[in-house]
């Protein structure tokens, strides 16, 4: 019998024979690296969810978009030289919208175990430590690739293993690569010391470089701060984490922060205290909150990303949805780490945070299917600052837009659309992906990204990683 070393000594060997170099965003026929053109496109006759309070639900509908950008929604549009996409059988809506994600760590996918040893925090901290440059580009890539096929148009990449300025070059690479929307979020690295700030210098020099970055305006720069809370490395000191914040202010770059994440945790009290919160400031999990605490987040602008698979995975409890929408937080949706929940599937996002809240309310009807779609797409999008420009449907925003394929077996009839999505949709399900109006997905397939080629390189990456960590 093949023992656990020698599998995964085989997987590398496979992985190896893949290894094309940085070939594998080719896309059908296309230069490496090489993302489609923006151009002029007009769905036709589709159901579109346009998820704009006065544009609302359309049927047989077109969505017209040129340059990146929508120019039209309604029926019977005048399109005329557009390429057109059949939209029959189609649900359209805006693009899925991720607030909070370790990229990096998608190398690791459901490496979290069953012992205290091999815990989350134990394996990224070890796992982490033995991280290349390379490993960052390998794991950002895999979950940018998993993201775009399901759906997921904007990512925000909280990324805390930066371990030199190279490990943030790479990461961005690979963002900028797959085309995808994102704010970066720059992070200390696994076992960062705990009295130590993080490379602001390098921070500062990323800012003010960021237009070479920035993939066009697609990316953004923000802090993944480690706030007051304990980490892998004990509490972070009150100098180290003042210091981190105080350079993020200063370049006016939005902050995110974990906190509340267990039972008699304060730290969103002491934040509140502190002068730390503020409508540039989000805060991940919050799962342990007090009404005290919900009201200083509302009172200061903060929104709040939850990551329900995960907070079940881990013990950090149920997601208080329905008191941070009852408040007017804006609320958005996490897939936080593979490592823990397996996958990055939005869709069964959406349905867990609804199954929780109304099982927590016992109450069938507490949150609405469309209110869960809204946390997904245009709450989601604002709770990230770009209400204005991505998270709906029209005139005037940028073209991140996605088709659902009703015809599958698993949608099949045309009942209910948001429940439909929120309920039954899987990211197999989505047969067309667009960000700012290029297609990265058509009839089920990436057009951009080598699937194949990048499973045998995360392969071969995570194979050599375990090698050096000595982590079998």
């Amino acid at each position: 019998m093949q023992t656990r070393r020698e599998f995964l000594g085989s997987v590398a060997a496979l992985g190896a024979l893949g290894l094309p170099g940085c070939a594998s965003l080719a896309g059908a026929g296309g230069e490496p690296g090489r993302l489609p053109g923006r151009g002029e496109a007009v769905i036709r006759n589709a159901y579109v969810m346009t998820m704009d309070a006065k544009l609302g639900d359309l049927s047989d509908a077109d969505v017209h978009v040129r340059d990146g950008a929508i120019v039209a929604v309604g029926r019977n549009l005048d399109a005329s030289g557009a390429q057109a996409i059949d939209g029959r059988g189609m649900i359209v809506l805006p693009g899925l919208v991720e607030t909070h994600w370790h990229m990096w760590n998608t190398l690791l996918r459901s490496m979290s175990g069953d012992k205290r040893e091999h815990g989350y925090f134990p394996t990224t901290l070890a796992l982490g430590k033995a991280y290349l440059p390379s490993d960052m580009y390998q794991g950002t890539r895999l979950a940018a690739a998993e993201a775009l096929n399901g759906g997921i148009t904007f990512v925000h990449d909280w990324c805390h293993n930066i371990r030199s300025p190279q490990y943030a070059e790479e990461n961005l690479r690979a963002l900028r690569e797959s085309g995808i929307r994102g704010r970066f979020s720059y992070g200390a690295a696994q076992g960062h010391p705990a009295d130590q700030t993080i490379d602001l210098a390098d921070l500062e020099r990323l800012w003010r470089s960021w237009a070479a970055y920035s993939s066009g305006g697609l990316l953004s720069l923000g802090l993944a701060w480690r706030g007051v809370s304990t980490g892998a490395t004990g509490t972070v000191s009150a100098a180290a984490y003042k210091r981190d914040f105080d350079a993020a202010r200063s370049l006016r770059i939005p902050i995110s922060v974990h906190a509340n994440n267990r039972k008699g945790s304060d730290a969103i009290a002491l934040l509140a205290r502190e002068k730390f919160l503020g409508k540039d400031v989000q805060v991940i999990h919050a799962t342990w909150v007090s009404p005290e605490e919900i009201r200083a987040l509302a009172d200061n602008g903060c929104a709040v990303s939850l990551s329900p698979y995960t907070e079940l995975r881990i013990g950090f409890g149920f997601p208080p949805t329905g008191e941070f929408l009852a408040a007017g937080i804006p609320v958005g949706l996490s897939v936080d780490t593979t490592a823990l929940s397996g996958n990055a599937d939005m869709f069964a996002i959406m349905k867990v945070i609804q199954n929780i809240e109304n099982g927590r309310a016992n109450n069938e009807f507490k949150l609405p299917a469309r209110r869960v779609l809204e946390l997904a797409t245009i709450e989601g999008a604002r709770s990230m600052g770009l209400g204005d420009r991505i998270g709906s449907l029209a005139p005037g925003k940028r073209a991140d837009l996605i088709m659902v394929n009703t015809r599958d077996i698993n949608l099949a009839v045309f009942s209910e659309p948001a429940h439909m999505i929120v309920e039954a949709a899987q990211p197999s399900n989505v047969d067309t992906v667009m960000v700012d109006g290029r297609i990265l997905k058509r009839g089920g397939r990436l057009t951009a990204i080598d699937t194949q080629s990048i499973a045998s390189e995360a392969s071969a990456a995570l194979a050599a990683l375990r090698k050096r960590a000595g982590w079998w």
